[in-house]
């Protein structure tokens, strides 16, 4: 398959530029040096470290199912609009409103679709299911934080 760099690009400016409002959006709110985290808490800017990674994977992915020939691409590529709101909101819930449990439950269903996009992806390239485990491990983690995070900050 010949590389359409602008569509490549294009595919990872969405997840990074979401990202990225993401990091706006709770700026403002660091509540993460506030709140009494388990030992296994990474330090704060790790997380925009690996999140900036899942993001280029995550377009990376997208981009070689929009490239696919694939009649399923259009199911596949609106699960993954959902869960990239999903994401969004995540954020906003944990940092901005401190909803800490909230935040857990919804990112169990972020975890949901993430794992219906990576099932949909891989009936339509298993490389783009595979640049997923990454995001889905890493919110395994997360989901694990945070549930700890909202026994400790009882």
């Amino acid at each position: 398959m010949k590389i359409d760099y602008k569509s490549l690009l294009f595919s990872i400016l969405i997840p990074v530029f979401l990202g990225s409002i993401i990091g706006f959006l709770t700026a403002s709110s660091n509540n993460y040096y506030e709140l009494i985290l388990p030992s296994f808490a990474p330090p704060a800017w790790v997380f925009s470290i690996v999140w900036t990674i899942l993001y280029i994977l995550m377009g990376v992915s997208c981009y070689l199912v929009i490239k696919s020939n694939s009649s399923k691409k259009n199911d596949a590529l609106f699960i993954y609009s959902i869960q990239l709101g999903i994401n969004l909101f995540w954020s906003i819930w944990f940092f901005v409103f401190r909803f800490y449990f909230l935040a857990f439950i919804w990112l169990l269903l972020l975890i949901g679709f993430v794992v219906i996009m990576i099932r949909k992806f891989f009936l339509i390239s298993k490389l783009s299911a595979y640049l997923q485990f990454p995001y889905l491990l890493w919110l395994l983690f997360a989901a694990v934080l945070n549930i700890f995070v909202v026994f400790l900050n009882m």
